[in-house]
Formats: C-alpha cells, sequence, structure tokens
C-alpha cells in the first residue's frame, strides 16, 4: 500500500516510575505530527570458511526503535510517558514581565503582588524599570532604597521615593494548590532501573488503506525542546519498543 503523512500516533501509559501499574492510564495524543520513524534493527551473525562469502548467516539479537517530531508540546508527554508521573491538579508558574507602577508621592512606593487565580508568591525573579530596561538591584529588605534599587518583604516590593510614579516590570515565581485547568507533573531524582512504559498505537491511512501498529511496551529515552527565537518548538521523542510480560512486543496490521 501506498502511505502519505505522519498518520497519527497516541500513547498509554502503562506503570509509572516505580514500575505500578496505572490502572485507569489517560491516553496521550502527541498532536502536530510532523514525522515518525519506526526501525526494525537485527544483529547478524556471519559464518565464514576460507572462501569469501559467508556460508551461514543467524539474526542475533533486535530491537525496534521509533522516532517522532511534534510541533505541540504536551505536558503528559514528558510527565507521563518520560518520568513516569501522574498529574496533580495544581499549578507552579511564572509572571514574566508584568506590568506595575510605583506609587504616586506621597507614597507609600510599595507593590503587592497579587497572583493569579488567587496564587501564593513564591519568588523573585527580578525587577526592571519599564522606561529605560534597566534591571533594578535589590537590597535588604532593612535598608531604604535608592533610585535604581528595591527590596522585598514577603510579596510586598519597596521602590525608592526618587522613583515614584515610574513604571516598572516585575517577574516573579508563584504557585496555585488547586487549578482544575492545571496539570503538575513532578520531577523527582528516582533510583537507576526505575522505568515508566507506555504502549504506542501508530495508524495512518491513504487512498482507502490503512496501516495500524501497535509497540505493546515502549520505553522514552528522550524528549528534546529545541526552543528557536524564531521559529516553532519542534518536539523530538525518542523511544524503544520491548516484549511485554506476555512475550509479546506488538502488530503490524494492513487492511
Amino acid at each position: 500500500m501506498l502511505s502519505f503523512g505522519a498518520g497519527k500516533l497516541i500513547a498509554i501509559p502503562t506503570t509509572d516510575a516505580l514500575g505500578n501499574t496505572i490502572a485507569v492510564p489517560t491516553p496521550v495524543a502527541i498532536a502536530v505530527l510532523q514525522d515518525v520513524s519506526v526501525d526494525f534493527d537485527f544483529e547478524k551473525k556471519t559464518l565464514h570458511g576460507e572462501k569469501q562469502f559467508a556460508i551461514a548467516i543467524a539474526r542475533g539479537k533486535a530491537k525496534i526503535s521509533w522516532k517522532a517530531k511534534s510541533g505541540d508540546f504536551n505536558g503528559a508527554a514528558l510527565g507521563s510517558l518520560l518520568l513516569g508521573s501522574q498529574p496533580t491538579a495544581s499549578r507552579k508558574a511564572m509572571v514574566i514581565d508584568g506590568a506595575y507602577t510605583v506609587p504616586a508621592a506621597a507614597g507609600p512606593y510599595t507593590i503587592d503582588i497579587a497572583p493569579p487565580d488567587t496564587g501564593v508568591f513564591v519568588a523573585n525573579l527580578g525587577v526592571i524599570s519599564a522606561l529605560t530596561g534597566v534591571p533594578l538591584t535589590r537590597v535588604a529588605s532593612t535598608s531604604t532604597p535608592a533610585t535604581g534599587q528595591y527590596s522585598l518583604t514577603g510579596d510586598v516590593y519597596t521602590f525608592a521615593a526618587a522613583d515614584a510614579s515610574v513604571p516598572v516590570l516585575i517577574s516573579y515565581e508563584y504557585s496555585v494548590t488547586s487549578s482544575s485547568t492545571s496539570q503538575l507533573f513532578s520531577i523527582t531524582n528516582q533510583l537507576m532501573g526505575f522505568t515508566p512504559s507506555f504502549s504506542a498505537i501508530f495508524y495512518n491511512q491513504f487512498a482507502g488503506k490503512t496501516l495500524a501498529m501497535k509497540l505493546n511496551a515502549n520505553v522514552m529515552g528522550k524528549l528534546a525542546l529545541p526552543f528557536k527565537s524564531d521559529d516553532f518548538t519542534m518536539n523530538d521523542m525518542d523511544a524503544e519498543a520491548h516484549a511485554d510480560g506476555s512475550g509479546n512486543v506488538g502488530y503490524i496490521c494492513q487492511y
């Protein structure tokens, strides 16, 4: 059959990083798929006598590896498939260059941060003057800031009286304990050998024909996020299949 396009790729987590079976797995559809490559590789052993050509060839170890490239980042691909982490409905995030203005005279010259979605302020990521683009210098909370300086106590930024009415850009980290619209995957330092696995479905249709392939057990070894200044980010995934607990690797069906 002829084949055209990248088709569909759907991964279904089967075990987490601790090897525990995931009772109710959530399938991960790899969207905006750019290309998929599945390689079947058998190690060949040759037997030679005194003549040039082999008198026998046998196959040894084999592996099935595959690569995929996607234009749509899905946190579940990184969390569930690569790290084996199950998501929680919470959020850890940043506000970058949030626009504020230092209060006018006669003060107080403070800005109290209120993170989105009633979140909690976690850490300062810097302050920049919106007029000059120059970063302001942080000083101790016990100091009185001079022009171009600020101090921070909790989530309250304090500025110099000389900077009254100056627009500033404040960046900070925050967290939201409960967020139904967020998925948080924790990155933990597991012992070597702890390996999450998943099944993978490859599906392609063209000219009235269908090719369906399933690999029952897969381990992802790499997920790259090559961010670019003037182009879309294409996520590169690299995985390898192995036999499942029943000794089955998967199937290929053409119809």
